[in-house]
């Protein structure tokens, strides 16, 4: 399959054409517009600093289907606990820096490069890509961020300094998310931790299909923690 070179226009060939490492495009721009559309057809960038910017749109897909959610005795436990105090859209910046920080297994290096970082910041800024953040003692020791549009929410990516601060974040997440019925949660590519969690993988056109529903939807804009008691 070929691999389209991006032109001005902020628009995506179908994904169906990606490659079979989910690659479909390649150049652009992070601007909002090209974001957006990006996400609004189950297209991310995925890429390293010196590289030109990578689109990918992988099959299968790993999502998590909110009503499929399991947490562990032991997990709700914490959720329920005061371990952590938990926050949303209060320190967006730091938590995707901390991501761009933390470690992957397998990788050297990160793929939220400092133009990643401030397009997502300016997406922050427009009320699109939110962060769930876990403090303890005041001090930020785990979360995530990701994208939102319609009903669903495309994760980007979780850090934690201390056990189980992402996954009290993420259940925090998942809770916000289905009092507000949205669809899905989008995990992107295989992770052992969230397949824990319930998601799994779905071949790319059923994603497709449910990524049009879910877009149609009203978007949930603006900050967040202006509807956590709603």
């Amino acid at each position: 399959m070929p691999v389209f070179r991006l032109q001005e226009n902020p628009t995506f060939p179908d994904p169906r054409l990606a490659e079979g490492n989910g690659l479909i495009a390649i150049g652009g721009d992070l601007c909002r517009e090209r974001l957006v559309s990006a996400y609004s057809t189950g297209i991310f960038p995925w890429y390293s600093e010196g590289q030109p910017i990578l689109w990918f749109s992988p099959d299968p897909r790993m999502v998590l289907l909110l009503d499929r959610f399991k947490i562990s005795k032991s997990l709700e436990r914490v959720v329920n606990s005061d371990r952590f105090e938990i926050k949303v859209d209060s320190a967006f910046t730091n938590v995707i820096q901390a991501c761009s920080e933390s470690p992957r297994k397998g990788q050297d290096g990160t793929w939220i490069t400092r133009a990643m970082i401030k397009a997502y910041e300016d997406l922050h800024a427009d009320g699109i890509a939110h962060s769930f953040e876990a403090y303890r003692e005041g001090e930020l020791v785990g979360g995530l961020y990701g994208v939102s549009l319609g009903g669903g929410f495309f994760g980007e990516s979780m850090f934690y300094k201390e056990r189980d601060a992402s996954k009290v974040a993420f259940a925090h997440l998942v809770s916000f998310c289905k009092k507000r019925q949205f669809d899905f949660i989008d995990a992107q590519t295989p992770s052992d931790h969230l397949a824990r969690l319930g998601a799994t993988e779905i071949p790319r056109s059923q994603f497709l299909e449910m990524l049009a529903k879910t877009i149609a939807k009203e978007s949930l804009v603006g900050n967040w923690n202006q509807h956590l008691k709603a």
